[in-house]
């Protein structure tokens, strides 16, 4: 690079601290206009765009992407840029065929067009399948596990959409990808959705927060914190999801219920930039609202701090657009894992998970990093929900006039093969009955019929449920005779708003968090008779509730009957319950007994539950497995636990996890 380009990009840094992006990028025009054969132009151009964008010129940002293009087009940095710069302004369609361009461009693969061939390829697949176009997005991520295997972002989106195009096996390798190191970068979310396996999955869920959140720069400090209890405990919400989403539906009377004679409210929001009903009616409830969305981690983070919070809820979990990395700063001293995410974070830095006794019953602290608070029922649920005065018609929502309606209204990704073979018994033996799904991408929706098609299920008996707005999708519950769940990821804010509108769930209880949130609320409306142990008696009780005259009509008295006094509808006293656990985390750091996350080897569950797992998908591994597993692992490499070597006949999976503890 020559002298002359180098001090233009280092002028241009310094203005840009100095007066700001709109200063650097004139200066980069100028110099462009005055310079028009110097070799370098194509780089000038491409910061050009850099600090135009910065500056809120997107517009001038694509013309000199382009230009810069038309001038090299071997330069591929502006590629990848005009493409994001296209998808800012709302131009998918754009993006995806600049993107698509450059992918078919690129020459021979070398380290330079194989980074930016792999970037490429993620821009792709991520818009397409915002998109909702999951056969290209699938395409294009199995496009970049190819170029490199062991990319975690490429295998947990190409996991998560063959899951909701409900392609099975979900997992399968291919020449140069074999499956185990696919499942060794699944996602916390898939692994919940494919395994009821509660150790594989807090050891994974620890092994991904390893991967996906760097070790912070700073952490904050909070050994001057005072101890005595504040007049008013702070308390900060952290969620992308106050808004029209499952968790701001349940959560909205709960913000509005807090006693704020003892308790300071705090929201951070960062999610999606658009208003609407729900996160209007959150951010009145709180007494702060701060939204955090394109705020750098660390600016968050000490916002957080400097606001004083002392009691930092993550409400999302491992789910989009969470703020992990700002909780991994310690802004607050106590962090807690609440709704958002149905399990353990497996991170230093969550103290507590609030859960309650049917979603861990005693006995399942081991399968949790954090020390486990209960509630009377674990999840909040808003009494005031709007729901659609207008009563639904079943012909239009594609239903037929006449017949048993069972209805899944959760998302297709949940539905796994087991409990899709169990649907297709049901119906086999309940003549005129129809199942009712959620409406999801046509190519899914074939696939599925299909499926049916090859039980001998005639494929219409399949319907699908448009996307409604809230009001009008409750309303339509009441078209549906009886839900049945899936499993091993239940219905979660799905299986509360069944049984709010009347409509019985059939649910399976299974061993992890995710696999028994829908037992516990079905015992919480106070319908225990519809939780079911296993998938044959899942199969039998849904077909004699079909057959039974009267079965279905009988269990909706009796929903309707419950809902007042049920726990699962009880918001105040929830509320009343979450903060007396405020109060009981604030006076255990009071006390010096703050939790010390458990995440004692492992790694090494990890490792063990991959060679367990790969030819298990959709089943259980048990704990005795494990057990087995460690006892050989130690022969050649001994665990220290609690500062004791461990001697492999005395191991088993829970053991080792207590005497960590």
């Amino acid at each position: 690079m020559s002298s002359a380009i180098a001090a233009l990009f280092r002028d241009a840094d310094i203005l840009e601290a100095t007066e700001g992006a709109a200063a650097a990028a004139e200066l980069y025009r100028r110099w462009v206009a005055l310079n028009p054969d110097d070799p370098h132009i194509a780089p000038a151009l491409f910061n050009m765009a850099v600090v135009a964008q910065r500056s809120g010129d997107p517009y001038d940002a694509i013309n000199a992407l382009r230009a810069a293009l038309r001038i090299d087009p071997d330069f591929h940095p502006p590629y990848i840029n005009l493409g994001r710069a296209l998808e800012d302004l709302g131009q998918t369609g754009d993006a995806v065929t600049q993107w698509l361009a450059f992918v078919n461009r690129l020459p021979a693969v070398n380290g330079p067009t194989l980074r930016h061939k792999l970037i490429a390829l993620h821009q792709l697949g991520r818009v397409l399948e915002a998109n909702h176009a999951d056969a290209p997005a699938e395409d294009a991520l199995r496009q970049a596990i190819d170029l490199s295997p062991e990319n975690p972002q490429a295998v947990q989106h190409w996991i998560a959409l063959r899951q909701r195009q409900c392609k099975w096996p979900v997992v399968q390798g291919w020449d140069g990808v074999d499956a185990k190191r696919l499942f060794a970068n699944i996602s916390p979310l898939s692994a919940a959705v494919m395994f009821d396996d509660p150790l594989f999955q807090l050891a994974r869920n620890a092994g991904y927060a390893r991967q996906s959140i760097a070790r912070p720069p700073h952490v904050h400090d909070h050994a001057g914190r005072p101890a005595e209890r504040p007049a008013r405990l702070k308390i900060g919400y952290v969620s992308s999801d106050l808004r029209e989403h499952a968790v701001g539906f349940g959560l909205a009377e709960a913000m509005e219920l807090h006693s704020r004679g003892r308790f300071d409210i705090h929201a951070y929001y960062c999610g999606i930039p658009r208003e609407d009903a729900t996160r209007a009616r959150i951010r009145a409830a709180v007494e702060h609202w701060t939204d955090i969305t394109g705020v750098s981690d660390d600016a968050a983070a000490a916002r957080i701090a400097a606001d004083g919070i002392d009691i930092l809820v993550d409400v999302n979990g491992y789910t989009r657009d969470a703020r992990t990395a700002v909780f991994a700063r310690r802004p607050a001293p106590i962090a807690a894992n609440w709704f958002g995410f149905p399990g353990s974070m497996g991170t230093p830095y969550h103290h507590y998970v609030i859960a309650d006794a049917n979603v861990v019953p005693e006995g399942s602290e081991i399968y949790f990093a954090e020390r486990v608070l209960r509630l009377p029922c674990y999840q909040p649920n808003d009494r005031k929900r709007p729901i659609a005065a207008e009563p639904p018609q079943r012909g239009a929502e594609g239903l037929p006039e006449q017949g048993f309606v069972f209805c899944c209204l959760n998302g297709t990704q949940k539905i796994t093969p087991q409990i899709f073979g169990a649907w297709m018994k049901i119906l086999a033996a309940v003549e005129g009955s129809v199942l009712w799904l959620l409406d999801s991408a046509a190519d899914a929706n074939a696939r599925l019929r299909a499926m049916a098609a090859a039980t001998g299920i005639a494929p219409e008996r399949l319907c699908f449920a448009p996307k409604r707005p809230n009001p009008r999708h409750l309303a339509r519950y009441a078209l549906a005779d009886l839900f049945l769940d899936t499993f091993p990821y239940g219905a979660h804010t799905t299986a509360s708003d069944s049984m709010w509108m009347g409509t019985p769930v059939l649910t399976l209880e299974g061993r992890g968090f995710a696999a028994r949130v829908c037992a516990g609320l079905v015992k919480s409306a106070g319908m225990p008779d519809l939780v079911c142990t296993s998938l044959e008696d899942y199969v039998s009780r849904a077909i004699a509730i079909a057959q039974a005259p009267g079965a279905a009509a009988d269990l909706r008295r009796r929903l309707r009957a419950n809902r007042e006094h049920a726990a699962l509808f009880d918001t105040p006293q929830l509320v009343k319950s979450l903060e007396a656990l405020y109060d009981r985390m604030w006076e255990e750091f009071r006390m010096g007994d703050l939790p010390t996350p458990n995440l004692v080897n492992l790694p090494v569950y990890e490792e063990i539950g991959l060679g367990l797992i790969e030819s298990r998908q959709g089943d259980s591994v048990p704990p005795e497995l494990y057990a087995a597993e460690l006892a050989r692992w130690m022969v050649h490499e001994p665990l220290i636990a609690d500062g004791r070597l461990l001697k492999p006949a005395a191991v088993g999976a829970p053991s080792l996890r207590r005497a960590a503890a």
